[in-house]
C-alpha cells in the first residue's frame, strides 16, 4: 500500500536548501519515491494557515519510507536539514485502490 511524506517546510537559507534538495530528491528515488507535490504555496481553506511550502512524496510502502528515512543516502541530506530549514515532517499511509495500488 502506498505511503506518503508530508512535510512543511520553511526554508531559512536558499543555498543550504538547494543542496539539501539535491541530496534529498536522489536518496527519495533510490528508495521508490516520487515527488506529489514539491515546494507548493496552499490555499487554506479552512483553520490556520500553513507556515510554510509544502511537499508530498509517495513511496511504495510505509516501510520503505522508513528505510529511505534512516538510510545513509538521506543522512548526507539530514546534514543540510538543520540549517536550511524549519519543518513539520509526516509519515502516512493511503487507503488500499488508491492511485498507485
Amino acid at each position: 500500500m502506498s505511503a506518503y511524506v508530508i512535510s512543511e517546510v520553511e526554508i531559512i537559507d536558499s543555498a543550504a536548501a538547494d543542496e539539501y534538495r539535491r541530496l534529498a530528491a536522489d536518496s527519495i528515488g533510490r528508495y521508490g519515491g516520487r515527488y506529489i507535490v514539491r515546494g507548493a504555496l496552499p490555499e487554506t481553506a479552512e483553520g490556520d494557515g500553513a507556515a510554510g511550502r509544502i511537499v508530498v512524496v509517495e513511496f511504495p510502502s510505509m516501510q520503505r519510507i522508513r528505510e529511505w528515512y534512516s538510510s545513509e543516502e538521506y543522512a548526507a541530506a539530514l546534514a543540510y536539514r538543520k540549517s536550511a530549514l524549519k519543518r513539520r515532517l509526516l509519515f502516512v499511509e493511503g487507503i488500499e485502490g488508491a492511485a498507485g495500488e
